[in-house]
């Protein structure tokens, strides 16, 4: 087994790091495994596979091409999985790149078993010192070689940062209201004076921080001027307002999408024509609301521009029209 100590490490480490993304996916264990198991084992287990003699590289030129042949791998994997029903995700990948490294390191076995003079990687310093030809090397050659390395390690380690730590992703709250079984269809859309209609306020904080949210519900009866682009507000009632305070969670791009807050909101209006339910989601701080708005008096004059900057998308804001009828 000594003979093949380096493809069973390969096929080991491959089968750890699968294991370890799903018991510990947040292990910087995962995050130095798969450095190398993206960046090296596929270049390396398919240049042992086609080069199994000795003669044929030198270690410099095989750790260079199992780098270089695995930036080249990754990708075009990658581009097969995109035109399969599992898409570019993590288990497709983590699969296809587990069976790439394990097929080829056994094609490599079979490969070093059959070959004259087989290459098994064993590298002490005289051997690199003569791979470098550094005895007959002048200075200058010595010099540019010790930079050489140096640059190449800190490329790797940069790299490796940069994997390691990445940049946090876009700051982003969802936003949302559901009809009341829980789906996006059935809102109450058609109502007569005094009926009552139910929906489903959600919010999910994918801020990055922890978020205090506002949420204002406004009665709104507007008209839009298509000539001049302009909207007027002839009535605008305050019907509800809470808040909630929200930790963050990350995006789950594998998983199902689950909720992380939401609540019932039922509503009645007591007049008949055709009307706007608008929900205002404020960060942080919410505007001041005047005194005769939270008695229940008509606000167009005061109050308008809340809608306006919601219909320019200053503000995040959700609506559902509302046909109400008399009885």
């Amino acid at each position: 087994m000594r003979k093949y100590w380096d493809l069973i490490s390969v096929i080991v480490l491959s089968l750890l790091l699968d294991l370890i993304i799903f018991v510990a996916p947040d292990s910087i264990i995962r995050k130095i495994l798969g450095l190398a198991f993206v960046l090296f084992f596929p270049g390396y287990v398919f240049v042992t596979s086609l080069f199994p003699e000795r003669k044929e590289l030198d270690n410099l030129e095989r750790l260079a091409l199992s780098f270089g042949l695995s930036i080249a791998i990754v990708p075009l994997i990658g581009l097969v999985l995109n035109y399969t029903p599992w898409g570019i995700r993590l288990i497709p990948i983590l699969v296809s790149l587990t069976i790439f490294v394990v097929v080829f390191s056994i094609i490599a076995m079979y490969r070093r078993k059959n070959a004259i003079k087989p290459w098994i990687p064993w590298i002490t310093i005289e051997d690199l010192k003569r791979e470098l030809e550094w005895e007959e090397a002048s200075t200058v050659d010595k010099a540019l070689t010790v930079i050489l390395i140096i640059a190449i390690v800190a490329s790797i380690g940069v790299l490796a940062y940069v994997i390691t730590h990445p940049k946090p992703g876009e700051a982003f709250t969802e936003f949302y209201i559901l009809g009341p079984k829980g789906k996006a269809s059935d809102y109450p859309t058609k109502l007569f004076v005094g009926q009552n209609g139910t929906v489903i306020i959600g919010i999910v904080n994918h801020e990055h921080r922890n978020v205090t949210y506002y949420v204002e519900i406004w009665l709104v009866n507007l008209t839009y001027n298509f000539t001049t682009n302009e909207t007027t507000i002839h009535e605008m009632y305050l019907m509800h307002t809470f808040n909630v305070t929200l930790p963050p969670i990350p995006v789950n791009i594998e998983g199902n999408w689950t909720p992380q807050f939401e609540t019932n909101y039922t509503f009645s209006i007591n007049r008949p024509g055709r009307w706007q339910v608008w929900f205002l989601l404020f960060k942080d701080r919410e505007p001041p609301i005047p005194k005769e708005c939270l008695e229940g008096e008509n606000c167009a004059d005061s109050e308008a521009w809340r809608i306006l900057e919601a219909i320019n998308g200053t503000i995040q804001s959700l609506k559902l029209n509302v046909q109400v009828k008399g009885i």
